[in-house]
């Protein structure tokens, strides 16, 4: 595994692309207004559809479970408070292109939250306590393949390093770099957090080396946190370094098995986003919304 200032390996193939993240990088992240309807897909995660748990007419508040997942699979939650108006089946963003089971929910403005349960002193606690807030937080890989976390996780003791991927390659997209400028504290720490659910003996943020303000953010973080702190990685841009496999053969030489996976090299990749969201599940009892 390379570390700050080692030698990079190299996968085969892959495209030198122009690094035109400034474009979408021009404005801070904020948060939209409250629409006047939110459609609330019950499938936001690989594996079977979430089973609704509210029903036409009734109040809900943000962050309230409204979908209970099978074992393979995410929880749902209300994004805000307001009034569930229908569920039925409407376009939704899946490969099939085929409609879904949704929960529709009209905001009724006041942003109520529901009652939330935070993981005191998580350093000292099971680590199979903080599988269980990922879960119930509905929190998945928010790489793009949405996989639920604990499943990814697991309970397997074999891992040895977790890898947080900020290795944004696409040329314009920039949802992880910006959240690595804003909230660095946030992603170190939820990988602290991963790390010690799983066993890691060594935890490793990759970004690509323009990212030089995300860096920036992320060292003054790492800092913050001391001995101890994810170890922070610049790769070269090469697309598609940003997929799992070909980040873990750039930072460790290692191709993961044909019809394996990472973890068969005592490996675990998450998103950069992904620990966020277990981190703000873990601390402050945040589902996923």
């Amino acid at each position: 595994m390379a570390g700050p200032g080692e030698r990079l390996h190299r996968f085969l193939g892959g495209l030198r692309l122009r690094h035109n993240k400034q474009v979408s990088c021009r404005q801070p992240l904020r948060r939209p207004p409250l629409p006047a309807r939110l459609v609330v897909p019950l499938l936001q995660h690989r594996g079977r559809p979430a089973t609704a748990l509210v029903r036409p007419g009734q109040p809900v508040l943000k962050g309230e479970r409204i979908g209970e997942a099978p074992r393979r699979g995410a929880h749902v939650h209300a994004p805000t408070s307001g009034t569930v108006v229908t569920i039925e089946a409407l376009p939704m963003a899946h490969a099939s292109g085929l409609p879904g089971p949704c929960v529709v929910i009209a905001p009724d403005g006041d942003d109520r939250w529901c009652e939330r349960h935070p993981l005191p002193n998580w350093r000292d606690a099971d680590p199979r306590a903080i599988l269980r807030h990922a879960r119930a937080a509905g929190v998945v890989g928010l790489g793009g393949a949405v996989y639920p976390t604990d499943e990814k996780a697991g309970t397997d003791t074999s891992i040895h390093t977790l890898i947080l991927n900020g290795a944004e390659c696409e040329p314009y997209i920039a949802c992880d770099e910006m959240l690595m400028r804003e909230a660095p504290e946030r992603i170190l720490e939820g990988a602290l957090m991963l790390g010690h659910a799983v066993g890691a003996e060594r935890v490793v943020l990759a970004f690509e080396d323009p990212m030089q303000a995300a860096r920036g953010a992320l060292e003054a973080a790492a800092a913050s946190l001391g001995p101890g702190a994810p170890e922070l990685v610049g790769v070269p841009v090469r697309y598609p370094e940003g997929g799992e496999r070909q980040l873990i053969e750039t930072l460790t030489g290692e191709e993961v098995p044909d019809g394996g996976l990472p973890r068969d090299l005592g490996l675990l990749v998450q998103n950069v986003a992904t620990a966020a969201a277990v981190h703000d599940a873990v601390t402050d009892g945040t589902p996923l919304i």
